[in-house]
């Protein structure tokens, strides 16, 4: 197993120690190093090249989201999750905006959190419901709103279908059976539903099945 290569940042120095040491016991991640702000961040990111970034969302002077967004501009294949004390909703929508993979919480069991940090870079795991509620509850499009970017109408009937499972935290697996293909056929139609719009992960499709009422609820 090739372990991922991961940078750390957070503005405080306990929270980076604590970080580390449900971290480096594990192994398939390697930390490459560490940032204790979003500038520091971008220039680790450069010289060391990272495939994955835990980037504390509130600090200065400039934020963690700021930091993804230009993080994710450059170097686009570089996955970032968000780290945070409270599951703020608008943050979250923000940083998958730019371009995050999701979120973990700092105060989360450090199993439960090593756990869903695995799931957020398993491009095929399931949703988090938890998050999938979250972004249910606040981000539902009005019926009339005008569409603006991607929109439902790119997707063939099939990709619609399959969207809205991905949005209800199915994984491939659980919609081949639903819709009785194969679970190839089903990464086939992910792949051409995330390149129609212009997406990168199964958070961001769910946050835009979500925006656009493409979901069962």
């Amino acid at each position: 197993m090739v372990p991922f290569r991961i940078v750390i940042v957070d503005d405080h120095p306990l929270a980076r120690k604590a970080i580390r040491s449900m971290l480096e016991p594990a192994a398939d991640f390697e930390i490459v190093g560490e940032a204790d702000s979003g500038e520091a961040a971008i220039r680790l990111c450069r010289d060391v090249a990272p495939e994955v970034v835990l980037m504390d969302i509130h600090m200065s002077p400039m934020n963690g989201l700021e930091a993804t967004r230009l993080i994710k501009q450059t170097y686009a294949a570089i996955r970032i999750v968000m780290l945070t004390v409270s599951d703020d909703v608008a943050d979250l929508f923000t940083a998958l905006q730019f371009g995050a993979q999701g979120y973990l919480l700092k105060n989360m069991d450090p199993d439960e959190w090593l756990t869903y940090l695995r799931a957020l870079l398993d491009d095929n795991s399931e949703v988090a419901r938890g998050m999938a509620d979250k972004l249910f509850a606040r981000f539902r499009a009005p019926v009339n709103a005008a569409p603006s970017g991607p929109v439902p109408g790119m997707l063939t009937v099939r990709e619609q279908e399959i969207t809205t499972y991905v949005a209800q935290g199915d994984n491939n697996r659980q919609i081949a059976e639903k819709l009785l293909i194969s679970e190839h056929t089903v990464k086939n139609h992910m792949k051409n539903i995330l390149v129609k719009l212009g997406l990168e992960n199964r958070v961001q499709l769910t946050a835009f099945a979500i925006k656009h009422g493409m979901t069962r609820k």
